[in-house]
């Protein structure tokens, strides 16, 4: 990736204001730890001041206290620590350091106060014992090195975990946009006709992976729609072609018969049957995109599918007698509620029984049955004619596709094809399948829930 685009990728200013916010919190966190440690050490100092002075003035007479300050001044040499005794008069009578005249408690006095050159200053606890002032000190040096180094480490601390905060950042960042650079790839194929054309998925289930799973399944569909409009663009110029050529010969013939004073009544008929059966088509076509947008939806009330299905039945039983056919109907016991369009839904099944009984011999039996699986409804249409072969039973669904040995009946291939755009804007299936002999025309229709019902 480009370095501009990097630093303007929206994966990447995500990354450094993450950075920003850990740095500033790294920051403030420290703050208040250094400042905890501070007065932590500093407790520590005035307890350590304050023991040793208790120390040093529980001696009983004042020979053993100079005795006891002498002692202690002796060994330091480091000058960590600095004493003095004053006596009543205000004369120093014990110590190694001259101190300025310091009140009871604790006070910090400076090196130079003291007669030092170190620099360091110090901690002094003065106190009055009889009537003598002791007054014990200790340094600052130790403290100020424990200070220094914890704010040094703090400092690179800080510095180590910016450094990271920007690497790892920036790591991610070009991971996240090697992604999205992945989408955006597919999708300008995509814009430019390369329909199928995938984003790459990892397959860790993260946000970006359900994204992109959710952008392939959109690409699916567009796919799928353009195959569609691509198959039913080349079905209607073909399926079309013989019906318009035979119109046009219908109407040259009636021109010629008129102009040969022969009566074309009878041509004409025929010119207006074939534009009706053209006109039909069309209608077909359009109502089946009105169902597939959706557009139907706003009819859904609760319907009784067993009551729907049994007039069906009962409807169809005497057309099926008038062809030689038989036809029988089973329904399960119990109402079965769907929401749906009642009309859109009875045209669904009058269209399978009619395809059945057109393309079943005389004699066939035919059955419509109607049962529960689950939480869904299926109903079948059952036949025991001449069936279709397993390679044609997905194509049948398409618009205008006809088998060979169909061609010859009546239809223009787009009842099934309506069939599945209801069953699909009912959320339910249509499959078909071999019914040994014959064929099962299968409808899998969700049930309506009870929490459900009334909403329409």
């Amino acid at each position: 990736m480009p370095r501009a685009r990097l630093w303007r990728s929206t994966p990447f200013r995500l990354a450094v204001t993450f950075g920003l916010v850990f740095f500033l919190t790294f920051v403030a966190a420290g703050f208040v730890t250094y400042q905890f440690m501070r007065r932590e050490l500093q407790r520590s100092l005035d307890s350590s001041v304050a023991d040793l002075h208790a120390v040093i003035a529980s001696s009983d007479d004042l020979e053993d206290l100079i005795a006891m300050v002498d002692a202690y001044s002796r060994v330091n040499r480091a000058r960590e620590w600095v004493f003095c005794v004053f006596g009543a008069d205000g004369r120093q009578i014990a110590g190694d350091v001259s101190t300025p005249p310091l009140p009871d408690g604790f006070s910090t006095v400076g090196s130079v106060a003291l007669g030092l050159r170190d620099g360091a200053d110090y901690r002094a606890f003065s106190g009055v014992i009889g009537s003598n002032r002791l007054i014990v000190g200790r340094s600052y040096a130790a403290t100020n090195r424990l200070e220094h180094i914890a704010f040094l480490s703090f400092v690179w601390a800080t510095l180590v975990a910016m450094a990271g905060a920007i690497i790892g950042g920036v790591l991610l960042a070009r991971k996240v946009q090697r992604r999205l650079d992945g989408i955006a790839g597919a999708m300008t194929a995509v814009s430019h006709g390369m329909f199928d054309a995938r984003v790459p998925l990892r397959g860790n289930g993260d946000d970006i992976d359900v994204v992109s799973g959710q952008v392939n399944e959109a690409l699916d569909r567009l796919s799928a729609l353009m195959e569609t409009m691509r198959q039913v663009s080349s079905d209607i110029a073909h399926e079309l072609k013989t019906p318009l050529n035979r119109l046009r010969m219908q109407v040259e013939a009636a021109i010629s018969g008129d102009e040969r004073g022969e009566n074309v009544t009878e041509a004409l008929f025929d010119a207006r049957a074939e534009a009706g059966q053209i006109n039909a088509t069309f209608e077909a076509l359009l109502r089946i995109s009105q169902i597939e947008a959706g557009a139907r939806r706003t009819r859904f009330q609760s319907i009784d599918l067993t009551d729907l299905v049994t007039s069906v039945g009962e409807i169809y039983a005497g057309v099926a007698e008038d062809s030689g056919h038989i036809l029988s109907t089973s329904i399960e016991a119990g109402a079965l509620a769907i929401s749906g369009d009642r009309e859109l839904l009875t045209q669904m099944f009058v269209n399978l029984v009619e395809n059945a009984i057109r393309h079943c011999p005389p004699g066939a039996a035919i059955s419509i049955a109607l049962a529960r699986e689950g939480d869904s409804a299926v109903v079948a249409v059952n036949d025991d004619g001449p069936g279709i072969p397993a390679g044609e039973r997905e194509k049948v669904f398409r618009r205008l596709y006809r088998l060979d040995k169909s061609r010859t009946t009546d239809g223009s291939g787009l009842g099934l094809s309506l069939v599945r755009a209801i069953a699909d804007l009912h959320a339910g299936a249509v499959s078909i399948r071999d019914n040994r002999p014959g064929v099962s025309a299968e409808v899998i229709l969700p049930l309506e829930q009870p929490a459900l019902k009334g909403k329409h």
